[in-house]
């Protein structure tokens, strides 16, 4: 039930932790599922004392049980081991702290996380998390790349060594974090976010050896992998040996098989692309060379060619050409105007002598009525009609005197 309290009728802080403690004994006990990260087994002493943490949300409550509850799993129990407690929730007045009161502890086995995490991997791909088109390209060559490994560390020497022994001039900007226990993921998930954070790092490459299942668990911890997958920058997995396969190894935008696999593929080596500079050149010169003698070639082929070598020859040979068909033009020409003149003087001879005028040079005459019809028979004139002579040299007039005596006429004064 809720208390009425004002300002002026406040509770003491006594009441109110005895009032919490009465509603919490009245919670029934619950399973309870974390890390155990602090465990305290005094000598002699019939409770155990231990931290139960929650990796995913950093929430931590303490634990007490009876030894004898502790003692049937203490063989295989440990600090970092997850386990499964049924516990009732207790809430101790005197300091305000609340606390579970153990009554049976189960570990978590290798099966079960593998389930669990098989299950956590089916949850994100659908999602999209692991999407191949979510991965982005790495740089050819980063000037700052961001790692994230253990303090002194076997990954971390291994990147380190073999970056600088494959590019000398590669500049790291290390991040040293917890890679195992309780306080991995949340400091490896700030050494990512600060990495992500500097606009001069290319790539980020998160590191760490081998391990057991337990020991590489944190790295498929669900807050981790959505992390890097809200990163803006490249990151690269370099997490424990070839058969290991964290979540993060599928979130990531690249996965290396180990550390020194993780340095080979960020970063370069140097007398490599040397080499491959070296021979781009080689290819390049020939590539020129062979295009250069190709059209030394074919400019050697046109300059070889009549037309090119001797250009005024075909100046002559046409040249040539019409001066001949212009001599054949005047041949046929003149053949022609000397048959047309022939023809002509055909046609005018027999015209000559076809013509009346011969017939008058003979000294024959034409007699023409006035209007210009010839006569042609004594009947066709009357007596005294006046009748037109036409002659070889010209024409007179005549008249006829008589028209019964066939052709007597008379000429005209």
């Amino acid at each position: 039930m809720a208390l009425s309290t004002s300002p002026e009728a406040p509770i003491p802080v006594g009441q109110v932790s005895r009032l919490i403690g009465g509603w919490i004994d009245r919670l029934g006990a619950v399973w309870v599922e974390g890390q155990i990260t602090q465990l305290s087994r005094r000598p002699g002493a019939g409770v155990v004392f231990l931290t139960l943490r929650d990796p995913s949300h950093d929430i931590s409550v303490s634990v007490t049980c009876y030894r004898q509850v502790f003692d049937r799993v203490s063989e295989v129990v440990g600090e970092g081991a997850r386990v499964v407690v049924h516990a009732k929730p207790e809430w101790y007045a005197p300091r305000g702290q609340l606390s579970l009161r153990a009554a049976e502890i189960k570990p978590v086995g290798v099966g079960e996380l593998l389930a669990r995490l098989e299950q956590l991997k089916k949850s994100l791909a659908s999602e999209g998390l692991f999407a191949l088109d979510r991965k982005r390209p790495l740089p050819f060559l980063p000037q700052l790349i961001g790692l994230v490994c253990g303090r002194a560390s076997a990954a971390e020497r291994d990147v380190l060594e073999n970056a600088r022994h494959r590019w000398p001039a590669v500049r790291f900007e290390v991040r040293n974090v917890p890679v195992q226990g309780v306080r991995a993921v949340p400091q490896v998930i700030a050494a990512v976010r600060e990495l992500d954070a500097l606009p001069e790092v290319d790539v980020i490459i998160v590191a760490r050896g081998g391990g057991s299942v337990e020991d590489l668990l944190p790295f498929s911890d669900e807050q981790l992998v959505r992390a890097v997958g809200d990163a803006r920058t490249p990151v690269v997995s370099a997490i424990g040996h070839e058969p290991d396969t964290p979540l993060l190894d599928l979130v990531a935008d690249l996965r290396a098989s180990t550390p020194t696999d993780a340095a080979k593929k960020v970063v370069p080596d140097v007398g490599e692309e040397l080499v491959r500079v070296q021979q781009l050149r080689e290819r390049a010169l020939r590539a020129v060379g062979g295009f250069l003698e190709r059209e030394e070639r074919g400019l050697a082929a046109a300059l070889s060619r009549p037309s090119i070598r001797h250009p005024q020859r075909m100046v002559e040979e046409r040249a040539e050409q019409i001066e001949a068909l212009a001599g054949r033009a005047r041949r046929t020409l003149g053949h022609l105007l000397d048959r047309a003149d022939s023809e002509l003087a055909h046609t005018r001879a027999r015209v000559v002598a076809l013509s009346p005028k011969a017939t008058l040079e003979r000294g024959y005459a034409v007699l023409q009525k006035p209007d210009g019809t010839a006569v042609r028979s004594p009947d066709e004139v009357g007596a005294d009609e006046e009748l037109r002579a036409r002659v070889s040299e010209g024409e007179f007039r005549v008249r006829v005197a008589d028209a019964d005596a066939a052709g007597a006429v008379t000429p005209r004064a």
